[in-house]
């Protein structure tokens, strides 16, 4: 008589779950690599070095950590609605990087000294 070891056995609903989570790495990789790279066109090593800029005595530093602290706030706020929405069926799931393209501008902001 046979035994079938049935812990192996991957279901549909794990291969959906697994396909939902490796889309939502792919999406925030890219998300993060974008705020990333917005902050070092200004020699920040990435947003999270940025954004602790936000009090500084320079008033260029102080309002460039301010306006990506609040930017960071906006991509990630329309990306996890809109991608929920995809997961929702409620609109076609984008490329990555079309989806990255439609993320909330960043203008550098202007500071008078």
């Amino acid at each position: 008589m046979w035994t079938v070891d049935l812990s192996n056995v991957i279901t549909a609903e794990q291969k959906a779950a697994e396909a939902i989570a490796a889309m939502q790495a792919a999406y925030t990789a890219a998300i993060q690599d974008h705020l990333d790279t917005k902050a070092q066109e200004r020699r920040y090593d990435g947003i999270q070095t940025a954004i602790t800029y936000r009090d500084d005595p320079n008033p260029q530093f102080a309002a460039e950590g301010a306006a990506l602290f609040i930017w960071r706030s906006a991509v990630w706020t329309y990306s996890t609605a809109e991608l929920a929405k995809v997961l929702a069926g409620e609109r076609e799931r984008p490329s990555v990087e079309v989806f990255v393209a439609e993320l909330p501008a960043f203008v550098w902001p202007l500071v008078q000294i």
